[in-house]
């Protein structure tokens, strides 16, 4: 969205009454000058973390991105809406953090993160030099870091939107015992064992999700199609799980490649019909994660969070 020039005097009276609904995230590597229309985005992986826990992993492609606008943002290779960050997302003070390793390990390049926050009204204004503009973000801000190799940037914010949830305040977890593994693997073996006819324990896990429609899920009887098609829930080697540590939640997660895995993606074209083929889709990768996170209650037992 473009970035609106507004004078400051008329936009703070108006924004006293706006409330955040987001705060919006955009990086990308790039080289080229931003005084051009285009540069070149840089081939490699990016992974976020939010408050230490990781959210996301995206790859980025080369390729040719125009710059946006009088402020020269760049076209974003990662969009990254705090809102649809998950419980991961803490209300009030919170920490981004993007670790972007390119392809080619001793590359020299540039990172840009951009950030802007979201509110729940537009403000209009009528400009000195007669032009009107209209926005409903406010607090924009972006950062160019030169980097050779990879690259780490930060940026804090707060998100009084956010959802507050008991484990938020949990002590950081900061060592797994043998015992505390075996439990947390256990917790993935069952939720892999829970592909089976009846999907019960997948609709448990579900109808956590207050936007996922349940009852229209297992009306359409999409996971039994999926399973009569031959699709198989798998859980990754565990030789090759990892642990991350450095918040109150524990991420499980796949060293190499996500925590469970559909087979060779087949069965989904054997499933007939493009609404059978979303919907199994859409509750299997909700079901099966790319990784899950565990906190430690007070009791002492690990509850999954996300």
């Amino acid at each position: 969205m473009r970035r609106l020039t507004i004078c400051l005097g008329l936009l703070a009276p108006s924004l006293a009454f706006a409330g955040v609904t987001n705060v919006e995230f955009k990086f990308t590597p790039y080289t080229g000058d931003l005084k051009q229309d285009h540069v070149e985005s840089v081939a490699g992986k990016a992974r976020v973390f939010l408050n230490n826990a990781l959210v996301a992993e995206q790859e980025v492609r080369a390729e040719t991105v125009p710059v946006l606008f009088d402020e020269r943002e760049i076209a974003p290779s990662v969009w990254m809406p705090a809102a649809s960050m998950g419980p991961a997302l803490r209300k009030g003070h919170n920490r981004l953090r993007i670790e972007f390793e390119p392809s080619s390990p001793k590359a020299s390049y540039k990172g840009q993160l951009s950030w802007a926050s979201v509110n729940d009204q537009v403000v209009e204004t009528d400009n000195p030099d007669g032009s009107h503009t209209s926005s409903n973000q406010s607090g924009e801000g972006k950062e160019d870091r030169p980097a050779t190799g990879k690259l780490v940037i930060e940026h804090d914010f707060d998100a009084a939107f956010a959802t507050d949830r008991p484990w938020h305040h949990y002590p950081p977890v900061t060592a797994l015992s043998d015992v505390d593994k075996a439990e947390l693997l256990a917790a993935v073996r069952e939720r892999g064992a829970g592909f089976k006819p009846g999907f019960e324990s997948i609709y448990k896990q579900l109808a956590s999700s207050p936007e996922v429609r349940v009852a229209e899920i297992r009306q359409m009887k999409c996971l039994d199609a999926a399973y009569a098609a031959g699709i198989r829930v798998a859980p990754a080697d565990e030789t090759k799980i990892a642990f991350d540590l450095g918040g109150p939640e524990v991420i499980v997660r796949g060293t190499s490649g996500p925590l469970f895995s559909f087979g060779d993606n087949s069965g989904f074209e054997k499933i007939k019909g493009e609404d059978l083929q979303m919907c199994a889709g859409v509750a299997l990768s909700m079901a099966y994660p790319p990784r899950m996170a565990f906190a430690r209650a007070p009791s002492g037992k690990w509850e999954l969070v996300y």
